[in-house]
């Protein structure tokens, strides 16, 4: 029988990687004989306004073998396969079903269809740059959208809040962080998000992890919510008290596979963008499962 591996994460927001610090903190992965732990890294050699995506934090220590696993919005998944050196597969789609929301404190933007030619502040590549995509398309003529990489959400959040920019998307926390300090919300758009992981981890230790990830959104699903605010909330260190953070932009559901109908539809939604100038198919990116 092959060694367990030592899996290392590579940390995304806390919104996103609840599961895995649940399993952590209560001993899922182990009880599933996996050992697990999140990627040592020092945040500071990293830009949080970096646009090449391959160059930020999650996905350069996957890139440099330092991580094995990391999640990140489906698009995101796909474009970062097709960027990096080809290997990685994307592994299943993730617990956590998070709305990124589309604020602006200005009083003259009400609804989607007032940011017609307006700029709305994004990161370039991420859940909140397809998702400002998708949800603008169902109102606006695509020629009339007009997204600005501005980086991280706390970025995007100080941007919109001194008219830097006159809109963003934000997810968990920062959302709710910014309607407390008196933005409001123009619109939400619900998402998934997918796992890459290393090719060296087959298909018993993958099944070993998704038993303890699903057993830890059982224990999220379970607990009191104030639980999960807090591990959320911890992001914006004091600004946003875990008390104000409410459940209404987050759950968290057991892992679903990524099918190939999905797949084949966002791979063509991303074509009609640009997104991608790749060919890759189903069978090239996904995990066999």
């Amino acid at each position: 029988m092959a060694p367990v591996p030592e899996i290392a994460i590579s940390a995304n927001h806390g919104v996103f990687d609840l599961p895995e610090i649940v399993a952590i903190r209560d001993g899922l992965f182990e009880q599933a004989g996996l050992h697990v732990r999140f990627a040592d890294a020092d945040d500071a050699a990293f830009d949080p306004a970096e646009r090449d995506p391959i160059a930020r934090r999650k996905e350069a220590l996957f890139e440099a073998e330092q991580a094995d696993v990391f999640n990140l919005c489906e698009w995101g998944g796909i474009d970062r396969l097709e960027r990096n050196r080809g290997h990685g597969r994307i592994a299943y789609l993730r617990p956590a079903v998070v709305a990124q929301g589309l604020v602006s404190f200005s009083a003259d933007l009400n609804e989607p269809h007032d940011l017609g030619g307006v700029e709305v502040g994004v990161n370039e590549f991420t859940g909140s740059h397809y998702t400002a995509l998708h949800l603008l398309e169902g109102t606006l003529p695509r020629q009339e959208i007009r997204l600005r990489h501005i980086g991280a959400p706390r970025l995007r959040l100080a941007a919109v809040r001194t008219g830097e920019v006159p809109a963003a998307m934000l997810m968990e926390p920062f959302l709710t962080l910014a309607l407390e300090q008196g933005a409001h919300l123009l619109g939400s758009y619900f998402y998934r998000g997918s796992q890459v992981i290393a090719p060296g981890l087959d298909e018993r230790h993958r099944a070993a992890y998704i038993s303890a990830v699903d057993r830890a959104v059982d224990v999220i699903r379970a607990a009191p919510w104030r639980e999960s605010a807090e591990l959320i909330a911890a992001e914006t260190g004091a600004e946003l008290p875990p008390d104000r953070l409410g459940p209404a932009h987050i759950r968290y559901t057991r892992v679903e596979r990524f099918t190939e109908k999905r797949f084949a539809e966002s791979y063509a939604w991303m074509k009609s963008w640009g997104l991608t100038k790749g060919t890759s198919g189903y069978g090239s990116l996904l995990a066999a499962r």
